[in-house]
This record gives C-alpha cells, sequence and structure tokens, in this order.
C-alpha cells in the first residue's frame, strides 16, 4: 500500500492526467500491501497502598487498553478491524443519514449557484489530499509533491476567483491516485467511481471509499505488527503490568484470591490423603509445589463462572478461555452420551465405523450456546437420544437384524437425560478424565510436541480434545512466561510468609 521515491519517473506532461505514478509504482503499493512482514525482562516491584488520582486512574486506562490491544494482536491471527457503520432503521444511523443529505445537498446548491461557490468543496479537496498523504510512507516524496501540487487549496481558490476551476479534473485526478494507493480488493470501488457522472455523489463515494482505505492502512499494519509484537510480547505485556500495578497497588487482588483458593484446595487434598494413610504424622506442616498450585488454579478456569470477574493476570485470554470451557462442556456431554450408547447398545453399533463422526455431526449443532442460561440442555439430550435411536435402528434393519426395543429405546434415551442431573455417575467420571488428560498437559516439558495419551473413554473426541489441549496450553505456557515473577512473589508470601517477612525486614534495614 505505500509508495517509494525509488520507482521509475511519471511523465509531467499533464497534471491531472493518470501518467501521474509509474506503473512500478502500483506495483510496489500493491505489493507492500500484500507482504507479510530485547531486552532483559523487567521484574514486579510492590508499591506501597496509596490514594489514587484521577489522572493516574486514566493513566491506568490507557496502559490497560494498550496492553489488552498488543496481546490480541500478537496471539490472535485474525484480529483485524472492520469497517462499521449505523444500522439504517436505528436512531444514531438515521441521525447521521439526516446530517450527511443535508451536508451534500447544501454543497449541490452551492455548484449549482451563477457564479457557482467553492469554498466547501475546496475544504473537502484539502481533506481528501491529507488522507491520500497519511497512506504515504516517509520518503515518498515523489508522489508526496504531485498530491500537494494538484491539490493546492490555495491556487483552487485563485482558479475559484476566476471560475475556472476543473472539478471533474480534480476529481478524476483522485480517483487514479486512490486507484493506485489501494488494496486489490478496492478496485471494483475505483471502477464505480469512474463509472460516477454526477459530481457531488462522486465525492460523497469518493469520501466512503477513502473511509474503506483507512480500515485496509490500518489492517496493513496491523499484519506489519504482529511478527514484532510476538517477539517482544514477553517483555511489553511484563512492563505494562508493571506500569498498571505502580499505578493501581491492588490491580493484583483478584489473582491473589485465584492463586490462595488454589493453595486451600490442594492443601485439603493434602489433608485427606493424609488422615487415609496410617502412620502418617499429621503433626508436620504438608509441603506444597508452588508449582501444582498455579497449575490447579490454571484448571479452575475450564470450569470457571465466568459471571464472576476473572484474575487480572488473565484478562487478555478471557474470551479464549470461556471458549474453550465451552467447547469442552460440549464434548463433555458428546463423550458422556458415546460411553451410556456403548454399555447400553454396543453389539448393535459395532459395525457402524463412522457411529462416533455421526454422533458429533447431530450432538454438535444441538449443543451449540449451551453454556447460555437460557439454553435448555435437557431438550437437546433428548433430541440427541432420539437421533441416536434412529440412526441404530436403521442400521440394524439395513442388516436384517431387530431394532430395539421400545423399552430399550426409553432406557438409552433416560440415561442420556440423565447427564444433567447433578453428581451423575457417567459425567463424573468424563469430566474427571478430561481434568487429567488436561493436567497432563501442564506438566509436560515445552520442548515436548507430542500429546499425552488420551483417557479412555475420550477416544470419540480425541482430534477435538488433541486440538483444545494445544490451545489450552499456549495460553497458559505464556501466561506463565509473562506473570511469572508476579505469581512468584504471590506463591513466597502465601506459602512461606516467614520468609517473606524476614526479606521485608532486610529490604527495610537496608534502605
Amino acid at each position: 500500500m505505500p509508495l517509494n521515491d525509488d520507482q521509475n519517473s511519471d511523465s509531467d506532461s499533464s497534471r491531472l492526467s493518470e501518467s501521474t505514478a509509474s506503473s512500478s509504482d502500483l506495483e510496489y503499493s500493491r505489493q507492500s500491501f500484500n507482504s507479510d512482514s530485547s531486552s532483559k525482562p523487567s521484574s514486579p516491584a510492590s508499591s506501597p497502598p496509596k490514594a489514587i488520582t484521577f489522572d493516574e486512574l486514566m493513566a491506568a486506562t490507557r496502559n490497560l487498553s494498550n496492553w489488552t490491544l498488543a496481546h490480541e494482536i500478537a496471539v490472535n491471527a485474525n484480529f483485524c478491524i472492520k469497517h462499521e457503520d449505523y444500522p439504517q432503521n436505528s436512531f444514531a444511523g438515521t441521525v447521521k443519514q439526516i446530517v450527511h443529505k443535508a451536508f451534500w445537498d447544501h454543497l449541490e446548491s452551492e455548484l449549482n449557484e451563477d457564479p457557482p461557490e467553492y469554498e466547501h468543496a475546496i475544504k473537502l479537496f484539502e481533506e481528501i489530499r491529507e488522507i491520500l498523504l497519511s497512506f504515504l510512507t516517509p520518503g515518498a516524496n515523489r508522489i508526496h509533491n504531485q498530491i500537494c501540487e494538484v491539490l493546492d487549496t490555495d491556487l483552487i481558490r485563485q482558479q475559484a476567483e476566476h471560475n475556472a476551476v476543473d472539478i471533474p479534473g480534480l476529481a478524476n485526478y483522485i480517483i487514479n491516485t486512490m486507484g493506485k494507493l489501494c488494496a486489490p480488493i478496492r478496485d471494483n470501488d475505483i471502477k464505480q467511481l469512474k463509472a460516477t457522472d454526477n459530481i457531488v455523489e462522486l465525492l460523497r463515494q469518493i469520501f466512503h471509499v477513502l473511509d474503506l482505505m483507512k480500515v485496509d492502512m490500518a489492517n496493513y499494519t496491523i499484519k506489519s505488527l504482529r511478527p514484532y509484537l510476538w517477539h517482544n510480547l514477553v517483555d511489553y505485556e511484563r512492563t505494562k503490568f508493571q506500569e498498571i500495578l505502580e499505578e493501581t497497588p491492588g490491580a493484583l487482588n483478584l489473582t491473589t484470591e485465584w492463586i490462595k483458593e488454589s493453595i486451600e484446595d490442594e492443601l485439603s487434598s493434602v489433608s485427606d490423603e493424609s488422615s487415609s494413610s496410617p502412620g502418617a504424622d499429621s503433626s508436620s506442616k504438608p509441603i506444597i509445589s508452588p508449582t501444582l498450585v498455579l497449575n490447579n488454579g490454571y484448571l479452575k478456569l475450564l470450569q470457571w463462572d465466568y459471571c464472576k470477574t476473572i484474575p487480572e493476570t488473565l484478562i487478555t485470554d478471557e474470551v479464549r478461555l470461556q471458549e474453550l470451557r465451552e467447547k469442552l462442556n460440549q464434548l463433555k456431554i458428546i463423550a458422556c452420551v458415546s460411553l451410556i450408547t456403548n454399555n447400553m447398545v454396543g453389539a448393535a453399533i459395532v459395525d457402524l465405523p463412522d457411529f462416533a463422526d455421526h454422533l458429533k455431526r447431530i450432538s454438535l449443532p444441538l449443543l451449540e450456546g449451551m453454556n447460555k442460561k437460557s439454553f435448555d440442555l435437557k431438550e437437546a439430550l433428548n433430541a440427541i437420544g432420539i437421533q441416536i435411536c434412529s440412526t441404530v435402528n436403521k442400521s440394524l434393519s439395513e442388516r436384517g437384524l431387530p431394532t430395539l426395543s421400545e423399552e430399550m429405546q426409553s432406557n438409552l434415551m433416560g440415561q442420556i437425560a440423565h447427564i444433567v442431573e447433578k453428581n451423575n455417575p457417567v459425567c463424573s467420571l468424563i469430566d474427571k478424565r478430561i481434568q487429567l488428560f488436561m493436567r497432563s498437559l501442564l506438566t509436560l516439558p515445552s520442548s515436548q510436541k507430542c500429546m499425552p495419551t488420551v483417557p479412555g473413554g475420550l477416544s470419540v473426541i480425541q482430534t477435538e480434545m488433541e486440538l483444545l489441549g494445544s490451545q489450552y496450553a499456549s495460553i497458559v505456557n505464556f501466561n506463565k512466561k509473562v506473570y511469572g515473577p508476579f505469581y512468584a512473589n504471590i506463591l513466597r508470601k502465601l506459602l512461606f510468609p516467614e520468609a517473606a517477612v524476614e526479606k521485608t525486614e532486610a529490604e527495610t534495614s537496608s534502605n
């Protein structure tokens, strides 16, 4: 999209001709638009409690915005800016339409006067000039000079005084320049501009296409920045979060509570194991692994109630974690249905090699949106049960075998419907095995590329589990890299409070 000066020069035969930029300019702009394009990590520092001013709050908000945006650009390959407009039937859309129509009607009346009034048109050309210049890279002096020369508003005003402004010629130059600067996706828009005869409508459409080109330019910039952001993201996010922490000292309160809950869960688990082990020394203080505590905290995110606020250090991945939880819940239901079906009518589906795929095809659409409060899981499970009975009976009939009895079908559908019940044994079993698989992913060395063995009962969803597991592990491992020093400080204070106090006293005495 951007242009440089190291292209072939254009002919200067006409200021308003299409030859004001060479074909190599056009090729360079297209190639540029479509091309793909370390410092020491900062350590977290503690800050004493303090009152927060409005300016400090706004600074923290800006840091939070930059931090989340940079993270999203780097980790989400599909992130882009879209051109949005108000719905036509909305109040805002109606107001915008009325105001714009009034403006363009007024411009048309001015240009139709005798002699024409050009002042508003000149201001539009000035704005168009600035937009075109914003698309250029530093050093694109030749095309920069051409745009400034042709859209010289002082010269246009002098021409207006003598009623000698060539508005169609200026518009034609603008369209040709836009055609050389735009992305290939805008070629059709440029053609439509060239086919527009009404000058006011033409100017109106020029601004519309320029708005689209601004979005294209922003997305091109995002695409170019992504490799750089990804390379520097750990240090950048850690530094930004440290700035937020210094401006709002309570910025780790939820994270501390999240880790504290994980410690309490682990202590409870160790206590249960000790009480069940004869000869265990109940007076000794249990030793808890900080890594285990942190991993248990990450696992809890897969069952997190997202009506609650997520820990501060995970805000940037909240949407991704919520989507993972929803997909895992869907897969859990499918695995439960598969296990129940195999246990009850396994002999009837033994000769159906594609039964697992068929089960997923009928279940996933019916389970879409199952995490919404309005979703009726019992109704969805009933529909899945009906589909399974129909599929099994059809297969049995085709093979000349007796179909399932009414009692068998009723029992099968009843067992599937009972999945919704709290502490359902099949659901609890599948849930534990999913947790086991996810836990094993978090304990893998980062250098190990192969997946751990999928526990029994999950083979029907193995492919999907490996994909989601890979995404989950990627989120967790990156989060550990960025916020590891912050977590270490919190764990040190919660697990080893005596050592944390001694360290604080030593730092105080040295100061």
